[in-house]
């Protein structure tokens, strides 16, 4: 693997890990400070984004990650990811109480240190782009959603081939599968 080439692509540097055959390059999240339960949070206690490359068969590469994001930098983070090539397999929080609300987007992807490492630096490109625009993480959507929706659930149900509910402008359709719990068959009305 060319760490050499991950560190330009990327623009980070990174570590080896001999023991695991990984390369690890990694970015902290030092530009918002970050409050949890009203203490201040340093970066190294778990706000630092990164990404782990390992050869994979046939010549490509496998990268996993994690991007920390703020809430007006998961869309454009999420969408530069997916149109870069990356996988996105979580979005999740890992706080209670935290100010900004902080997100962690898990990414993947098995391609060419190339594509992957050039992937993993539009992101970070497109969430210091949102930071550069307003310092400060945004608290709220931009616009405000209108007190009266509607929505035609025709095409839908014939996308979903199901019926669903409509209630103020919302269309719900619940789809579950039938499992089995302690012997005892669960299907859709429990979750399932």
């Amino acid at each position: 693997m060319d760490t050499a080439k991950i560190e330009q692509l990327t623009g980070l540097k990174g570590s080896f890990s001999k023991e695991e055959n990984v390369f690890k390059v990694s970015k902290p999240r030092s530009d918002v400070k970050i409050q949890v339960d009203k203490w201040s949070m340093p970066t190294f206690m778990g706000l630092t984004s990164w990404a782990a490359f390992t050869p994979a068969h046939n010549g490509q590469t496998m990268m996993m990650g994690d991007t920390v994001v703020f809430e007006d930098e998961v869309n454009p983070a999420m969408s530069t990811a997916l149109n870069a090539g990356i996988e996105v397999t979580a979005l999740h929080n890992h706080f209670f109480f935290d100010q900004p609300k902080v997100y962690f987007m898990h990414i993947s992807g098995m391609d060419s240190v190339d594509q992957l490492a050039t992937g993993v630096k539009k992101v970070y490109d497109k969430i210091a782009e949102i930071r550069a625009a307003r310092p400060t993480p945004a608290t709220a959507f931009p616009r405000v959603i209108a007190s009266e929706n509607k929505i035609t659930p025709a095409p839908l149900e014939a996308l979903f081939g199901m019926k669903g509910q409509v209630n103020n402008g919302m269309f719900k359709i619940v789809m579950g599968r039938e499992a089995k719990m302690h012997g005892i068959v669960v299907a859709n009305q429990m979750g399932g």
